[in-house]
């Protein structure tokens, strides 16, 4: 299978086929969220919400394509943004990060590390942007002590929230606990520490491995026939 990443556009947001991809419950405040709206009002106001992020701030997700189709994707914005956030108790999100806001990938394709390579995506967009010290998100824990399974009911927008053991396995690190909505932190200097770190190992094991060059002064002359 051919995988690539690419920028989130409108015409890929179309393409997306997740739950999400008719929910905009993160992009509206909260006297909009609360008026039912048909799922072709809500992907009108998560495509108008992502055409004025790219005219304003510029690129504000990756998609993943496997042989050429949409099977997975990462959402990320300032939180100025993002009306959704001001909902969760451990908000705000800390001035100097962006927001992850949502995140998906077709079952189908789930534990390919597809969620992973969309992560390293949107780090490495942040890091070439300069200015953003980190990313941000809030996790869903989907368990309340001592009652099991949370039964999310009206929150909507907890319930779209990534699982934490998804954002702790791709580097994020609890910024502000809470039992079922922490906010979650993954720094990108960090990311480029562990990036550079990748890069110099890789590059000492390829020299483990290439053959060393031996200057024609110092090579021994085969013996005479």
């Amino acid at each position: 299978m051919a995988r690539r990443v690419v920028r989130l556009t409108l015409d890929l947001l179309e393409e997306l086929d997740a739950p999400c991809r008719t929910c905009a419950v993160w992009q509206l405040d909260p006297v909009r969220r609360a008026r039912a709206c048909t799922p072709r009002e809500a992907a009108e106001e998560r495509a108008a919400w992502t055409s004025g992020v790219l005219r304003e701030w510029g690129s504000c997700g990756r998609v993943v394509l496997v042989d050429g189709r949409a099977v997975g994707h990462l959402v990320y914005a300032p939180p100025a943004f993002v009306s959704g956030a001001d909902a969760f108790a451990t908000s705000p999100v800390s001035p100097d990060a962006v927001l992850l806001v949502s995140g998906y990938v077709d079952p189908v394709h789930a534990g390919g590390g597809l969620g992973r390579v969309l992560v390293q995506a949107m780090a490495r967009d942040l890091l070439g942007r300069g200015g953003i010290r980190a990313v941000e998100a809030f996790g869903r824990t989907d368990l309340v002590p001592g009652h099991g399974p949370r039964a999310w009911g009206g929150s909507q927008v907890a319930g779209c929230a990534l699982p934490v053991g998804f954002l702790g396995g791709v580097g994020f690190g609890t910024q502000r606990p809470h039992p079922l909505t922490p906010r979650m932190r993954m720094d990108l200097g960090s990311v480029l520490t562990w990036r550079d770190e990748v890069e110099a190992a890789f590059e000492r094991l390829r020299g483990a491995v290439r053959p060393v060059a031996v200057p024609a002064a110092e090579r021994s002359e085969p013996p005479a026939p």
